[in-house]
């Protein structure tokens, strides 16, 4: 049986906070199915051990994914120096043709471009290193949930509370960086915990939040460590598809639920997928299906991920588990 630290009760309250991150424990209650109390303390414990962490990002314009490859004698220096950089977002370990498989997430278009140059460029023990540019989101990494509340029951999270009538239309710039670095840190941050610690009133941080949200600029997921979620196996896909593919593919790879991540890129892989499968023995099936659904793509390369050293800013251990160790990809205002 796989290893679970996670009970039913658990899996409800994570699949209630996948819909809604930032959703009061007295709104959850009723649906979940425990007092306010209880799901505040399974909470903490879950995000104690490490087994589930709700993440901010704030700034989505631009993307990139960048493949690494390493001298082995700097692979794990080199994967200790990316956790420690807030531009990239996640870093992956992966068994293939790279080394390394990285997520970078910004709102500057020079991103990837600066990355490499003033980043990458002077890690020792680098031998190369190739950049994807991210053209669209086809589909988004967040999307994934567990399927322990019922379709009526989701229906009755509430969603994002919107902007008030009074609040700012416009957010203050030092004030969005306030926002963007704490719920980078902890998408579940209090706004009385942040307007504390950064010396604003609680509602301009109440006010800030709803309105980036309302605008797409901020958004939330609660994610959870892989091995918990029953598809242990991630791999990496990139593929070759003729342009005139890729429109009707959208709408396809969205009803594959092995698809976690399908993105356009501005390269010769102009579809790039990440993939979560129940077992190895899986690979081959998937792949038939995605050349069913995609008749005259070319699967170029497959990575399998090894193991997932950081995870949208959060450090995780050799059990995907988060340690603690968080470098939100805001930076500190």
């Amino acid at each position: 049986m796989q290893e679970s630290g996670l009970d039913v009760l658990d899996r409800r309250l994570l699949h209630a906070l996948q819909i809604e991150p930032r959703a009061a424990w007295t709104a959850l209650a009723p649906v979940v199915g425990a007092d306010a109390a209880t799901l505040s303390r399974r909470w903490q414990r879950i995000a104690d051990e490490g087994l589930a962490w709700s993440t901010g990002i704030l700034g989505w314009d631009s993307g990139a994914l960048v493949e690494v490859e390493c001298e082995p004698a700097a692979l794990a220096a080199v994967t200790d120096a990316l956790v420690d950089d807030p531009q990239v977002a996640t870093v992956d370990r992966t068994v293939g043709t790279r080394d390394l498989f990285l997520t970078l997430i910004g709102s500057d278009p020079d991103l990837a471009a600066r990355f490499t140059t003033e980043k990458l460029s002077h890690l020792p023990g680098i031998r190369s290193a190739r950049t994807h540019l991210v053209v669209d989101y086809i589909v988004e990494g967040g999307a994934w949930r567990f399927r322990e509340l019922t379709a009526g029951e989701a229906t009755r999270i509430p969603p994002a509370a919107a902007p008030r009538p009074r609040a700012a239309r416009v957010v203050a710039p030092e004030l969005r960086a306030v926002v963007g670095y704490e719920l980078g840190l902890d998408g579940r941050a209090s706004a009385a915990a942040i307007a504390d610690r950064h010396g604003v009133s609680p509602q301009r941080v109440v006010d800030a939040i709803a309105t980036l949200r309302a605008s797409g600029e901020l958004r939330l997921r609660t994610d959870v460590a892989r091995r918990l979620s029953s598809w242990p196996v991630y791999a990496w896909y990139f593929v070759e598809v003729p342009a005139s593919l890729l429109a009707p593919l959208r709408t396809a790879l969205g009803k594959v639920p092995e698809v976690r991540l399908a993105v356009e890129c501005a390269t010769r892989y102009n579809l790039i997928l990440a993939v979560w499968l129940r077992s190895l023995a899986d690979i081959s099936g998937f792949e038939v299906a995605l050349e069913r659904a995609a008749p005259g793509a070319r699967i170029a390369d497959r990575s399998v991920v090894s193991g997932i050293a950081k995870h949208l800013g959060h450090a995780l251990d050799d059990r995907g588990q988060a340690t603690g160790r968080i470098v939100s990809m805001s930076p500190r205002p």
